[in-house]
């Protein structure tokens, strides 16, 4: 007689009654008896994850040779739990199935793309974003999502730039942490929280030429100062799951590679959760001629240290289901590797609440769905807090609202679709407020608001410039709303060319020959490069795709509702010839010097980036003075008070972002010439002065030795404070023995 899933359950309770009547959470016990009674096809089915279902894949869940499913947005929640309901009521052990999603800047409300919620410098509402977005796609089935993407990108090339938080590693610590919050919250049993998955380990937004899934080959000081903290952020804030990456990193593949996935993740991190691998990664360590077929992809793949195959199929493909039980058949691979796998999945599960409520309960969402005007109210403050304002000559911004005209024109300015950015979720573009619908939102009826397209994102037709030429003459004012469509930014979509696409800057300058004043609203993925804009227009904003409340945050910004306070995560390039271009640079033997050649300096562009890390404007002016240390001389085991005083000199009420930067002035290792190591965002009301603290801590002095373990050097530690990565006031201490 075969034993169905709820009889084995019956068994499992009697058998663990005493711990669960004692109060412990004891999963190991529980898993240890599960472990027990599963035959090797079984376990080998819990680290298998295949892509949709179909019938034929109803009988191998059935037959336990599935244990996860990547549902995407195509299964109502009725069908999921039909489909769990397989698993758990007509399977042998009654084991459920966790359903994955790509929930990466929201589900139904769609908020703007990481890299513009990170321009925000506001990782409580990022986090409270995260938490609407669970809520939201847990209420349809969804137990688990693969985000937040920790990758440090310092190559606007790579389109997957837009997903992650830019260029510096304690900035993607700190949003790293606050998403893995948001998404998982205090209890992952809570039925409105799913499973996060810090993505994609390791260094993969450090692929050669921008190019998406190509080689990286860095120092282990990189990777352990650079590519690595983010992980171990998220790894300490509790994430459920780490994804495994496409590229090749130091001669190994990433999804193959021991010295990453186990010796680091495990071994020193001491961490116990899910690794998947990323989409056919493990098979794709074939190409990388790493493999030489996908059964040894399978060897490679488990005994570095990854948990499940990521669209795997219990008949021909990918790499696990076929293979793994010959590998052990033959005395290849010890079973005990594969119990390691299976404990970390099923601990996955038992921390999702799934044994004890499998089922997505779809009347506690009907009674108690998050309302739209809540919703919609975080997803306007987070769109406007992630734009910058790169320029304002002359005050321009913000524009008068009694003004009697404006020309509206560009591809983005009436666009429901583009404006969402890539990785939309189940978002509706019917929902979108467009920039044309958000100025008529914020203006009265008497002002003529002139539209155009004026042109296309990516080809040469200029049959619209007529009409924006005419729109513009007849105006007061000109707003361009321009940049790249969607899929221009995200994964697969490298560029080597990062100018503004198609025709749009010439239709910009014809423009501008006019002699109207002319405001430009950037709109991307990724940072552009737009050195004739930020010197021949007045007025530039760096917007991103903003999602649903696009519109509405633009026109906000553009008539004064809202004054911006959005710092650039990254920095602008002038050229994609200056890239990588960061501000975490070292020093040079030879330091740039304007009148000597033989310095580190291009013949051709000044060192510089456009737009530096940090930077971003506010119609209010701050100023900072009265730098001071509490110590001049501290041990190494000592805190340091630092103060600043910063004053709002300008008529607007504003938000800044204080940055802390540390230069350690001489080391036994070269050292960055300045790193942030803190930030506070505060609003000053105009005219006033507030006095912000830090707490400079020994971590902060640390780095990695010689050795490669951390140490605090005695030695002079310079503190630099202000509202980017250049303007910057300083003070000093010495860390003495």
């Amino acid at each position: 007689m075969q034993l169905r899933g709820p009889f084995i359950k019956i068994l499992l309770f009697v058998t663990l009654l005493p711990a669960l009547l004692s109060g412990q959470e004891n999963f190991e016990m529980q898993i240890e008896e599960l472990l027990s009674q599963m035959t090797l096809e079984e376990k080998i089915g819990q680290l298998v994850q295949i892509v949709g279902v179909d019938e034929n894949e109803e009988n191998f869940i059935r037959e336990s040779k599935i244990g996860s499913i990547l549902i995407g947005t195509r299964k109502g929640v009725k069908e999921i739990n039909r489909i769990q309901k397989i698993a758990v009521e007509e399977t042998r052990l009654g084991i459920p199935l966790i359903f994955a999603n790509d929930i990466i800047h929201g589900y139904h409300t769609i908020f703007p793309i990481p890299l513009a919620e990170a321009s925000s410098w506001n990782p409580e509402l990022v986090k409270e974003a995260c938490s609407i977005a669970a809520f939201e796609s847990a209420s349809e089935g969804t137990n688990w999502t693969y985000a937040p993407m920790v990758d440090i990108c310092r190559d606007p090339r790579w389109g997957r730039v837009m997903e992650g938080s830019g260029e510096d590693p304690y900035l993607g610590s700190v949003f790293a942490s606050a998403r893995v919050e948001g998404f998982q919250g205090d209890d992952l049993k809570d039925k409105t929280k799913i499973g996060a998955c810090a993505k994609h380990y390791v260094a993969y937004g450090a692929a050669e030429g921008g190019r998406d899934y190509n080689t990286v080959d860095i120092s282990e000081r990189t990777l352990r100062e650079v590519f690595l903290p983010p992980f171990y952020s998220a790894v300490n804030t509790g994430v459920t799951s780490i994804m495994s990456a496409f590229n090749d990193l130091n001669g190994f593949p990433a999804s193959a590679n021991y010295f990453t996935l186990t010796q680091i993740l495990r071994n020193e991190w001491n961490w116990d959760g899910v690794v998947i691998s990323d989409f056919d990664a493990l098979g794709q360590t074939v190409y990388h001629r790493f493999s030489k077929d996908k059964k040894d992809a399978a060897f490679n793949g488990l005994t570095a240290g990854v948990d499940i195959d990521m669209v795997g199929n219990p008949v021909d493909g990918d790499v696990y289901a076929p293979y793994l039980k010959h590998l052990v058949e033959e005395g290849k691979l010890s079973e005990d590797l594969i119990d390691n796998s299976v404990r970390n999945v099923l601990r996955m599960k038992f921390r999702l609440g799934l044994f004890e409520n499998p089922y997505t309960d779809v009347d506690f969402f009907e009674k108690n769905n998050l309302k739209k005007n809540y919703k919609d109210s975080i997803a306007l403050q987070l769109a406007k807090e992630s734009i910058v304002l790169l320029k304002n000559e002359n005050d321009l911004l913000p524009l008068k609202k009694d003004l009697k005209s404006i020309a509206l024109i560009g591809p983005l300015a009436d666009n429901h679709e583009d404006v969402l950015g890539m990785w939309a979720g189940a978002g509706d573009p019917e929902n979108t407020v467009t920039v044309l619908q958000g100025i008529k939102n914020v203006l009265d009826d008497d002002v003529d608001i002139n539209y155009v397209k004026g042109c296309n994102f990516n080809d040469d037709d200029r049959s619209g410039f007529e009409d924006g030429v005419y729109i513009a003459k007849n105006s007061d004012v000109v707003v361009f709303i321009v940049g790249e469509e969607r899929g221009m930014s995200g994964e697969a979509a490298s560029k080597i060319d990062l100018d503004l696409p198609g025709v749009q800057e010439d239709l910009i300058k014809i423009i501008h020959q006019l002699g109207k004043p002319v405001v430009v609203v950037l709109i991307s993925g990724r940072p552009l490069t737009i050195n004739w804009i930020s010197e021949n227009i007045p007025a530039v904003i760096g917007a991103w795709y903003l999602g649903d409340q696009t519109g509405n945050a633009i026109a906000e910004v553009l008539f004064g509702d809202y004054n911006p306070s959005g710092k650039l995560p990254v920095s602008f390039p002038r050229s994609t010839g200056q890239i990588p271009v960061y501000y975490y640079q070292k020093s040079t033997g030879r330091p740039f010097e304007e009148k000597d050649k033989f310095t580190s300096r291009y013949l051709d562009s000044p060192n510089t980036p456009l737009y530096p890390f940090g930077y971003g404007l506010s119609y209010a002016t701050f100023n900072y003075q009265n730098i001071k240390a509490d110590k001049k001389k501290i041990s190494k085991n000592e805190n340091v008070t630092v103060t600043v005083d910063v004053s709002n000199t300008g008529m607007y009420e504003g938000e800044e972002v204080v940055q802390l930067y540390i230069q350690d002035e001489f080391a036994g290792i070269t050292r960055p010439v300045k790193e942030l190591k803190g930030f506070q965002k505060i609003k000053i009301q105009k005219g006033e002065t507030k006095k912000v603290l830090f707490i400079i801590t020994p971590d902060m002095l640390s780095f990695l030795g010689q050795d490669m373990k951390p140490v605090v050097e005695p030695g002079k530690f310079n503190i630099m404070i202000g509202g980017n990565s250049v303007d910057l006031i300083s003070t000093s201490f010495e860390v003495v023995e």
